[in-house]
């Protein structure tokens, strides 16, 4: 139920906040005066979007608050627009929240009917879905949506091996080609890098026995090794430095010299030399030539060629147990196809039996609304093919308002006036499990005369149950109300404002008279309604 409503900048509205009554509360007021746009906001309070425009010229954002009571528990739902961006926030109990949660918790929240809804009952689309509430077995329609679900992923499967099949059956050949050349070769990842470091490794080494034989050669001349000749030159320096001490040092440095010439051809002579093999080289060379020529073959690198290889071996792998992997399919798709045609036997069924139930109870409605005894209703139903060999009867309302005439969809043959009554009857049968907020938007539109009473018995006595909210034009309806409010429109300082107010007996009672038309004759029906006359 809700009980409490504020609205602040919104449009028109500046600050109004609404105290209502847990039965029938009804809202009246001249045309355009804003009596819709208040039940706008509760829409956008309740998750529908609204544009930044609508934010009252020179505030920063609007706002609109509710505190609903529901199964004795209390919801403060809150949502603001701000001016600047366009985006809004939603606060449930004063945390912030999203609009997935106060989509979940609308339907135990409000139950707003239109002129809109009246176009909606015309849609066969809706009118299944009135059918399919009504069956109460959400448990065998989700049954039904996620066999068929499994159905389409199994066709999607099929579809998608076929189709590889048919691609790769197109290159049999040519992989089959490519993978006799890729076993010949039988190449490695990193192979061709392995040989190249080889290969420099090996030219290297000979280098190294040059470069050592080249150095062993210089330490000898014609007159013998150099470190004969300078050993030479020690005893001939020993000889000066008898007569000439100055050069002593120089015999010293001459000396270590020796020494250090007689260790490093030591060195050279103990390196140990792996002279390069012919024959490995040759044949690094030939596989590596044999690499070069599978890649220009194949136009790939090397390790493309070999993720390659396991391509091809699961593609033609693929080729080869398709044709088993298909054949589970088509079992798996029998045996759900069986699953489904049980489901939709029982649903087809379900859906007859309980169609006329609810055919009954709208007829029963109906005739309490002013149509005729004779009015009949039923559910037409079409076999409609939702999977190959699998039919489901597609639902339609037809009806017979009045005897001698033929069974016609609603759209054929309902004026305004009936359509808005056979909203009336259908919004009453489908909420008597829970009981969210009924707001209905001139559902008496194209209704008059003594048609008008039966609708506002029926608006009564569904008010008994459950909280109404009701914009109407006409007393005979607002006299039912427990509650009147009266919206207006005015101008203040330059500036137009729409209010919205309870009324008090005498303001009820001019309210009647206007809604009448005024003069004798609205004041005779203003006495009348309120029983003072």
């Amino acid at each position: 139920m809700l009980e409490l409503l504020r609205i602040r900048h919104l449009a028109l509205i500046d600050d109004m906040e609404l105290e209502f009554s847990g039965k029938m509360n009804v809202l009246t007021g001249e045309t355009g005066a804003g009596k819709s746009f208040i039940l706008k906001a509760l829409n956008f309070l309740t998750g529908e979007k609204m544009r930044a425009d609508l934010v009252r010229a020179g505030e920063d954002k609007a706002q609109v608050e509710a505190l609903f009571v529901i199964d004795g528990e209390e919801y403060i739902i809150r949502r603001e627009l701000v001016a600047a961006t366009g985006r809004s926030r939603l606060y449930i109990n004063d945390k912030l929240s999203s609009q997935e949660a106060i989509r979940n918790l609308k339907p135990k929240l409000l139950v707003h009917t239109s002129q809109h809804g009246q176009q909606q009952l015309l849609q066969p689309a809706f009118q299944e879905k009135l059918l399919n509430d009504f069956l109460q077995r959400p448990d065998l329609l989700e049954e039904r949506n996620n066999v068929l679900k499994t159905l389409r992923d199994i066709a999607a499967q099929q579809d998608d091996l076929r189709e590889r099949a048919r691609i790769l059956e197109d290159k049999r050949d040519f992989l089959e080609f490519q993978q006799k050349e890729i076993a010949k070769v039988a190449p490695e990842a990193g192979e061709e890098e392995e040989l190249e470091a080889k290969k420099q490794e090996t030219r290297e080494q000979g280098l190294v026995e040059e470069a050592v034989e080249h150095s062993l050669g210089l330490l000898y001349t014609d007159n013998g090794a150099l470190a004969e000749v300078i050993s030479r030159l020690e005893n001939s320096l020993d000889a000066v430095c008898r007569y000439l001490p100055e050069y002593q040092p120089d015999v010293e440095r001459i000396l270590e010299f020796r020494h250090s010439l007689g260790e490093l051809e030591t060195r050279l002579r103990n390196q140990p030399m792996h002279r390069p093999d012919e024959e490995s080289i040759e044949e690094i060379e030939a596989r590596l030539y044999e690499l070069a020529q599978l890649k220009r073959k194949l136009n790939r690198s090397l390790d493309e060629i070999v993720n390659m290889q396991q391509e091809i071996e699961e593609n033609l792998t693929f080729l080869d147990t398709c044709n088993l992997d298909l054949k589970l399919l088509d079992k798996q798709e029998n045996e759900a196809r069986e699953t489904l045609q049980t489901i939709l036997e029982q649903i087809n069924q379900l859906r007859e039996s309980k169609g006329k139930e609810l055919c009954d109870a709208i007829e029963t409605e109906l005739k309490t609304l002013g149509f005729s005894e004779h009015v009949h209703v039923e559910f037409q139903f079409t076999p409609t093919e939702i999977y190959p060999e699998c039919f489901e009867g597609k639902a339609r309302l037809i009806w017979v308002p009045n005897p001698g005439q033929s069974p016609q969809p609603l759209d054929k043959i309902a004026s305004g006036g009936e359509l808005s009554r056979f909203l009336l009857a259908v919004v009453g049968l489908m909420n008597k499990n829970e009981t969210p907020t009924l707001i209905f938007d001139e559902v008496d539109a194209g209704i008059g005369g003594i048609t008008l009473n039966y609708v506002a018995d029926a608006l009564t006595m569904l008010a008994e149950r459950q909280q109404m909210l009701l914009i109407t034009h006409w007393p005979q309806l607002a006299a039912r109300a427990e509650k009147h409010f009266l919206v207006r429109k005015e101008v203040r300082s330059s500036a137009t404002f729409t209010s919205c107010d309870a009324l008090s007996e005498n303001g009820i009672r001019e309210e009647y008279e206007r809604m009448a038309g005024g003069g004798q004759q609205g004041e005779a029906l203003a006495r009348e309604l309120l029983g003072t006359g």
